[in-house]
């Protein structure tokens, strides 16, 4: 497509702090449609004063992202619609690209009133609260009224399903990474072995299971240090769990990392112990790092990774599982070594971004948009 005016995309977000695995998507999306036809920019609420959001905005620069934001202090407020509204107007936005229940719904309210057509994508379910039960029904109503909908893993393509969303709206699209970034240029030492973790510091991680789980290997004698990158609700208890242990001088919470390439490179394996997931994007960012994986059988992770082949997958919730997935490979120097090039193998070529790309954009032909 080169003439006319492009058709502009929305993706719209609440976020609290730097944000998650989503935001590794859709802030690279942008530079990757030069060319198609389609131009992005990212539309985020956020609450005031969160200082975390700044960090958000480098990385939106860093990958020439535009990123507007927008203060969202209540559940549901009339002044932030009509702010949404107005930027959506000022950009001309055709499509609005939804990423969680309340941009859903939002969406919804102001299709009509903006003309929009709505595609959402589905990253998961994965933060309970007493509002949870609230946030999936919302979710699931404004879902039926979606367009299209992406589901980044097997297991959220049938719940959309469940929820009432038509099989011909719905479309398994995985995450993906840069696979040119998410490149090993250098060995670890090895000395000390390190098992790395990676995520939002919350219940859902299992990272609590984690460190008990490392915690029996380390009093069995086995030599290792156990490191956990990122922020978020439990951090203080994680840490009161590290500082009670016996083993904690080599339990490590590092807290937010920004160049999280060099962070894998450090890893001689890597941990996911979530109870709940999607298809998590530190899992492909450590397969394409060359780092072995342990992950649980969460979510889409069952459904992607091939057991012994390119992960080594465990029972969620269960510390004796994780121990005696950690000792397997811990003891099993082979085993990592085929597993990781297995697993950098399957990245090159199953989840490049490009590919990735190229299936939303197919996704977005189904509106049967042109070009203004």
């Amino acid at each position: 497509m080169s003439s006319g005016s492009p058709i502009v995309v929305a993706h719209v977000r609440i976020v609290s702090g730097a944000g998650g695995g989503p935001e590794k998507t859709i802030l690279a999306t942008p530079r990757m449609l030069e060319g198609s036809g389609y131009q992005a920019f990212a539309l985020y609420l956020h609450a005031p004063g969160d200082a975390g959001f700044e960090v958000l905005r480098e990385r939106a620069r860093e990958r020439g992202c535009e990123l507007v934001a927008i203060e969202d202090r209540w559940p549901y407020d009339p002044r932030t619609l009509k702010k949404i509204a107005q930027v959506c107007r000022e950009r001309g936005v055709r499509v609005w690209h939804g990423h969680d229940y309340k941009s859903n719904f939002y969406g919804v309210l102001l299709r009509k009133e903006l003309g929009l057509r709505l595609v959402s994508t589905m990253h998961g379910w994965v933060q309970p609260s007493w509002k949870t039960p609230l946030y999936f029904a919302i979710d699931r109503w404004s879902l039926r009224r979606y367009e299209q909908v992406m589901a980044v893993s097997q297991d959220l393509f049938d719940a959309a399903r469940e929820a009432g969303v038509a099989q011909e709206r719905l479309t398994l699209i995985e995450n993906a990474i840069d696979t040119e970034e998410f490149r090993r240029r250098a060995p670890t030492s090895g000395k000390p072995f390190v098992i790395g973790a990676v995520g939002r510091l919350s219940e859902e991680k299992g990272f609590g299971l984690l460190i008990e789980a490392c915690e029996r290997l380390a009093a069995k004698g086995r030599e290792f240090e156990l490191r956990i990158a990122g922020e978020g609700p439990q951090k203080d208890a994680l840490a009161a769990q590290i500082a009670a242990s016996k083993f904690g001088s080599r339990w490590k919470l590092l807290g937010f990392q920004k160049d999280t390439r060099a962070l894998f490179e450090g890893f001689d394996l890597f941990a996911l112990s979530s109870l709940r997931e999607g298809l998590p994007n530190v899992v492909l960012e450590a397969m394409a790092m060359e780092v072995p994986v342990l992950a649980t059988r969460c979510g889409g992770m069952e459904a992607f990774a091939k057991h012994g082949e390119d992960a080594f997958l465990v029972a969620p919730g269960s510390v004796d599982e994780l121990e005696r997935g950690l000792e397997t490979l811990l003891e099993d120097s082979a085993l990592r070594a085929k597993l990781a090039q297995t697993a950098r193998a399957r990245i090159e070529r199953d989840s490049s971004f490009r590919s990735r790309i190229a299936k939303e954009l197919a996704v977005y032909a189904r509106l049967g948009l042109t070009l203004g």
